[in-house]
């Protein structure tokens, strides 16, 4: 059978959530509201499926850019590259 390259090929250990944490969506992730500037971190949500970015901007910080649709745009420096991600808010935890 031909080897699997999917978009979350080798994501078992990354994306698996604690057993305590598995049917559990928390509602002020969720409501966040983010202004443009915004520091946040990128942590991916396993049980969320749309929405993700790619599993190489897990553990990232960026800065949010602007809206669009339920999604927020955010600048993520990657290498010596400037890259825009595209997430859903249930992926991205605020910084302060």
């Amino acid at each position: 059978m031909k080897r699997s390259k999917g978009q979350r090929v080798g994501t078992r250990s990354i994306l698996r959530r604690r057993r305590k944490d598995r049917s559990r969506t928390y509602i002020n992730r969720i409501m966040h509201n983010y202004e443009e500037g915004d520091r946040v971190a990128i942590v991916l949500d396993g049980s969320q499926q749309m929405g993700m970015p790619h599993r190489r901007f897990h553990g990232r910080t960026g800065f949010i850019q602007k809206r669009q649709g339920v999604a927020w745009v955010v600048s993520v420096k990657d290498g010596n590259m400037q890259k825009t991600v595209i997430a859903r808010p249930e992926h991205l935890r605020p910084l302060e």
